[in-house]
């Protein structure tokens, strides 16, 4: 299916994001404009310090927008007070990459995910249908919540902790989801685990997955579209074939020949001194 058949979701033009002022401003984000449609996996990739996050916090409400503006299923966004940020975040999630700071500390993990079915308006259900859907959303991430059940997050570990993240992203079903680095916390093992959840989630409600990620591999695996971000812009963005087979950018090809390749000799004459 073609973008132009795909309901468009979430959009931009000319977001911007400058901290600080005069001599001491940082023009984080600048100018970029962005489309996704409903269903769509999109990779955005850069290094670290290339706006990714900042762009997602932007996204998601948390940071305000210099200049700029974005559109949330064909309207202009508004979330200009609480009850209408909360109303929109009914609509998108994220999982961030640091998933020590997601949790409020002084909440147990039933009441983490009992929040979400409330927000999917099952406040009134029974208390036994809520504990059934709390436990189909922990099996779904492979956690047992009778094991969950009356512990704090900070008693899980990292891994454990991300898991609950995409068990709240199935009990809210979001229309677009923001995964910051999600499998970051996750052992090799079960990170493909993990990533085939979240497009098996996909499949079902038509979610649009946006990754934010410096993995080439991951980005080529899993997108049907790649944004490569640099310094605050998209330098370019395609289908992933076209971006990681044939990039045009000179940053996309550097990202690319970072990549380590087993099958290459190591070069090391790059950080040699020259002796002549």
């Amino acid at each position: 299916m073609t973008n132009n058949k795909r309901e468009l979701c979430l959009s931009g033009t000319g977001v911007t994001k400058i901290f600080g002022f005069g001599n001491r401003k940082t023009v984080a984000v600048d100018h970029v404009d962005f489309n996704f449609y409903s269903g769509e996996l999109i990779s955005i990739v850069g290094e670290s310090g290339s706006g990714k996050t900042t762009l997602i916090k932007m996204l998601l409400g948390l940071t305000s927008v210099t200049e700029g503006e974005i559109f949330f299923m064909g309207k202009k966004r508004d979330i200009s007070s609480h009850e209408k940020k909360k109303e929109y975040w009914r609509g998108i999630q994220a999982i961030f990459q640091d998933p020590f700071s997601s949790y409020n500390i002084f909440s147990k993990i039933d009441s983490v995910l009992l929040d979400c079915i409330h927000m999917r308006g099952g406040r009134r259900l029974p208390k036994a249908k809520k504990i059934e859907m709390m436990r189909e959303a922990c099996s779904f991430v492979n956690l047992k919540f009778d094991e969950m059940t009356n512990k704090y997050p900070f008693e899980l570990s990292g891994g454990q902790m991300q898991r609950l993240m995409i068990a709240r992203v199935f009990l809210l079903k979001p229309k677009i989801l923001l995964a910051d680095e999600p499998t970051s916390m996750i052992d090799a093992c079960s990170r493909a685990t993990i990533l085939d959840m979240l497009l098996k989630l996909r499949d079902e409600i038509g979610m649009t997955i946006i990754f934010i990620t410096h993995d080439m591999g991951l980005a080529y695996y899993v997108s049907d579209t790649v944004y490569i971000m640099e310094k605050g812009k998209f330098v370019e963005f395609g289908t992933a074939d076209e971006i990681i087979l044939a990039p045009k950018a000179e940053y996309t090809k550097q990202l690319l020949d970072d990549i380590p390749k087993i099958h290459d000799p190591w070069e090391f004459s790059r950080n040699k001194k020259s002796t002549a």
